[in-house]
Order: structure tokens, then sequence, then C-alpha cells
């Protein structure tokens, strides 16, 4: 919510002792000022984030308000001040553990900034072009995009709203949007240099939603440090998107090959937890000695000892923490 001075605040708690404004057991502000022997400003400044109000009146308050059980109104209350304390958080991916991760750490972080999180569910990125504008009818005070693009014209229409917008783990060049990712180009270097320095020749890469930033991304690191150290990549496959369903059956595709790889680099965790699995299981191959396999995320499952994943770590809380200031900055700006 923007910072406002004490004369603002007064304005508005003006404008709410205006409001009757009562919760489903019929107490009132007024009966809370009553009670606490207070001004109904009073009452309205101790239920404002924000405003100045000595302790001594906020505990007078709060426990009036408490033995009457009184609650304020807040949709009234975002209406009056133009501002829900709402973000909508834009997810695609609910089965991946990694976004399953980030949206506890959202949910939690907004919370205690006292924000809610409104949680919009696509399934594949056309659908952002229908949600979306949903979201800003909601009157959100601003959005962060995961797992998707966001288009120029959505972008525009957010502008246009006064909604800020982050896009987390993507990136789109002709947006202008606020962008928070990990440095997946390093990452996708770091799995050459990994793959090379322990002697594999028959390198493969196992790619995630072809149209991802961050599959690209990863998929151009791998490449390019190859090509710095005079090799290059030997076999790719697409497993469409980031499943584990989709990387066992184009693992299955690669390691049936004639001449197949010692090494598979794959777009994700899930997608690499697939590939083991095939290897293992199916085709009796041994990891590591016969095949190695590196994932991306690092979700809690790569650590389990059925998979024992060596991957590249998303350092969360710092992407999470970074995308979060970036977002308040942005709604608090003058």
């Amino acid at each position: 919510m923007p910072n406002q001075s004490d004369s603002e605040l007064d304005k508005n708690i003006q404008r709410d002792s205006a409001t009757v404004r009562q919760d489903r057991g019929g107490s009132s502000q007024i009966d809370v000022a009553r009670l606490a022997n207070v001004s109904q400003a009073a009452v309205s400044r101790t239920f404002t984030q924000g405003a100045s109000v000595s302790e001594e009146t906020r505990t007078k308050v709060l426990a009036a308000a408490k033995e009457l059980g009184y609650r304020p109104n807040v949709i009234a209350r975002s209406l009056i001040r133009k501002s829900t304390n709402i973000i909508g958080l834009v997810v695609m991916r609910f089965t991946n553990p990694f976004y399953a991760q980030i949206i506890r750490d959202f949910t939690r972080g907004l919370q205690e900034q006292g924000y809610w999180t409104l949680i919009l569910n696509i399934a594949q990125n056309q659908e952002l072009e229908k949600t979306l504008p949903m979201a800003l009818q909601y009157q959100v005070d601003g959005l962060i995009v995961t797992s998707s693009t966001l288009s120029s014209g959505l972008a525009a229409e957010c502008v246009r709203s006064g909604t800020p917008v982050v896009m987390f783990n993507r990136y789109t060049s002709d947006t202008h949007t606020h962008v928070v990712r990990c440095d997946n180009i390093e990452g996708g270097k770091l799995v050459a240099d990994a793959f090379l320095d322990t002697g594999h020749k028959r390198l493969a890469y196992i790619a995630g939603e072809e149209a991802a930033s961050t599959n690209w991304e990863r998929e151009t690191g791998f490449i390019d440090r190859l090509k710095e150290r005079g090799h290059r990549l030997s076999f790719r496959e697409s497993a469409e998107d980031y499943s584990y369903d989709k990387g066992y059956e184009a693992a299955r595709r690669l390691l049936q090959r004639d001449d197949p790889p010692d090494a598979i680099f794959c777009a994700s965790d899930l997608i690499a937890m697939g590939a083991l699995d095939l290897a293992r299981y199916k085709l009796g191959i041994k990891i590591p000695e016969e095949l190695s396999i590196i994932g991306f995320d690092d979700i809690p499952s790569a650590a389990w000892p059925s998979f024992e994943l060596t991957t590249v770590k998303q350092p969360i809380k710092p992407l999470v923490d970074n995308t979060l200031q970036i977002l308040m900055n942005a709604i608090n700006k003058p």
C-alpha cells in the first residue's frame, strides 16, 4: 500500500467514519470507539497499516474490538483507499515442486507485508490473455507472473491501469516490465564444465518447454561452453514440458540409440528424474558409471536417497525476496 502522510490518513479516516461498517455480529466502529472511550478516527487509525496511533490507544481499541467481536470491513476500506492489498500471482505449473515452493514463499512473504495473494492458475500460456484482464478487474495492487510470458499488449494494459508487474523466472525483451530470474546461461555453462571435466564425450540435452526463456537460456549456456572448449552437442531431444513423464520418454529416445550419450543435461529436475529412472530401472544402465545426468532447479526431492540427483540450484529465497522488493517499491512509488 502506498505510504501516506498523517494528513492524508486523517482524510481517509474521516471518510471511513462516514461509513457505517459492521461485522457479522453487528458491531461497528462507533461501538468500539464508545467502549474504548476514544474517537472513531482513533479506531480507524488503529486498523490502518502505517497510521500513527499511540500504544495506549491501540491497546484499548484492540481490547474493545476483541470484546465486541469487531473486525474491519476490508472490502469497504479498499474501496475508500483505492488499494485492495491483494497481489495477483500467475502460475502455470502447480504440479511442479519448484513452483509449489515458489507459491509458498511468495504467499508467506506477501502476508508478512500485509498483502493477500490471488492465485491465478493457467493451463497454458495462451490463457494468460483471458486471465490477466480478470485479475485487473479485482483491482490488484500488483502482479507477479511466473512460468509464463507477458505479451506487449498485456503489459501495456497493466501500464494503463497503473498495475506494477514483475516477471519471475521468465524473460521477454519487448514488454519493459521488471524481470527477476537466475543466471540460466551461467548454469548451463557449469553443467558443460562438469561433464567435460569428468571426461564425457557424447553429450545430450533434453529440452523442456521450447518457447520458455529458461529453456533456451540453459541450452545456450550449455552449447556455448562446449564450443568454447572445443566440443559440440551430440544429441538433442525435447520433452516439450518440464514433467517426469515427458523426461522419461525423451530419455528413452536418446538411450535406445545405437550410439547413446554418456552424459545428459536436463532442463529441469523432473525431466532428469524421469531420465534417471528410465536409465536405471528400464534399461539397466549404471549411474554414474555408464551415464551421468544433471538436472536444474534443486527441488527438495532431488536429494532423496532414491535419486541423489546432481543438479544446478536455483537460489529461490533471494529470487523471491528481490521480486517482492521490486514490486513493493513499484507499488509505493509516489
